[in-house]
């Protein structure tokens, strides 16, 4: 997939994405060997399933809130506050209600 170059402009990211019922969506804004930026949209009741990442994984939560299970312990992030999560430690999501978050993955 190929991602539109956003460097150097002002970037509204909530606005970026937008919900659809019963999904989960996701919009890659900068893909780099460094590393990325992804944009997703929970709707109410979705998830991503209990995985690890190789790296250290930051989320900003843009818009409303979601939890955030890391290590077994969940935690509730809400919009302007975000969570390092470390590399090789289980994490999950799940959005009671709708949220919008940008994850950050910088490889090395």
């Amino acid at each position: 997939m190929e991602t539109k170059d956003h460097r150097n402009q002002t970037l509204p990211l909530a606005g970026m994405t937008d919900y659809a019922e019963g999904s989960v969506v996701s919009r890659t804004i900068l893909d780099r060997t460094a590393g990325t930026l992804t944009l997703f949209a929970f709707a109410r009741g979705q998830g991503l399933s209990e995985h690890t990442a190789p790296y250290d994984a930051t989320v900003q939560v843009l818009e409303g809130e979601g939890e955030f299970t890391v290590g077994g312990q969940p935690r509730v992030i809400r919009a302007g506050e975000a969570l390092i999560m470390p590399a090789g430690i289980p994490h999950s999501v799940r959005a009671h209600q709708p949220f919008k978050m940008l994850l950050i993955m910088i490889r090395g």
